[in-house]
Formats: C-alpha cells, structure tokens, sequence
C-alpha cells in the first residue's frame, strides 16, 4: 500500500487466504489488516473480479507476534511454501523485500531495552 510505507519480508496470496510477513510499524496490527482488507475490497471490486455486494473478507484477520529473528525467518519459510504445498508456483512480489534481521539488525542498538529484554537482563 503506498498510502503507508509498511515493510513486507513474505507474502502468499491464495484463493481463499493471505499471507502477509510485516515489520512493526507504527501502525496498529488491528488497523494495518483492515487498511489491506479495505484496500483489496475496493480493488477486487473495482476490477469486477467481486460483486459490490459480495463479501471478500470473513473477518477481522488473524495475528501472530514475532519477536526473534529465527521466528521470523521460519515464518517467512512457510509462507514462501505455502502456495508450494499446493502444488502451485513459489510467489515472488515486487513489495516483499529480504529479510535484514530486524529487530536484531546491523546497527540497531545493543542496549536498547527490546534487545535486553531479549538477552533476559
């Protein structure tokens, strides 16, 4: 969505479901699924792939938080796989970008409180 500069490290769009990998944000979780939700809706529509009055979304979307590099990355794994699982094509898209180690990345602080936190001091 270019209206909110979200970092995207994995997505799977599926006939009946979506996988989207996001960085935090300062942005909500709850408000960054329903922009995509809306965003989608009036695309589908406007491209006549949906009816005005057909629903396209079942609810309010479901959420994982994940907080350490290696979760990350095997999520970003099976996200990339899902559609393979289906005996369907690995998805590329020009929005997701690798995966830089966030929240662990060269450059963030050592000392920052998150990255204590994770040390358990």
């Amino acid at each position: 969505m270019q209206s909110r500069p979200y970092t995207c490290y994995a997505c799977a769009i599926m006939s009946d479901h979506v996988h989207l990998l996001l960085r935090k944000h300062r942005d909500l979780v709850e408000d960054m699924i329903d922009r995509f939700q809306s965003v989608s809706r009036l695309r589908l529509r406007d491209l006549s792939l949906r009816p005005p009055d057909h629903p396209v979304w079942g609810g309010p979307g479901w959420k994982v938080f994940l907080d350490h590099p290696d979760e990350i990355r095997r999520t970003i794994r099976y996200i990339e796989n899902n559609p393979v699982k289906l005996a369907l094509p690995r998805q590329t898209w020009g929005f997701v970008k690798p995966y830089d180690g966030w929240p662990l990345h060269e450059g963030h602080s050592p000392n920052s409180p998150y990255v204590r936190r994770m040390r358990g001091e």
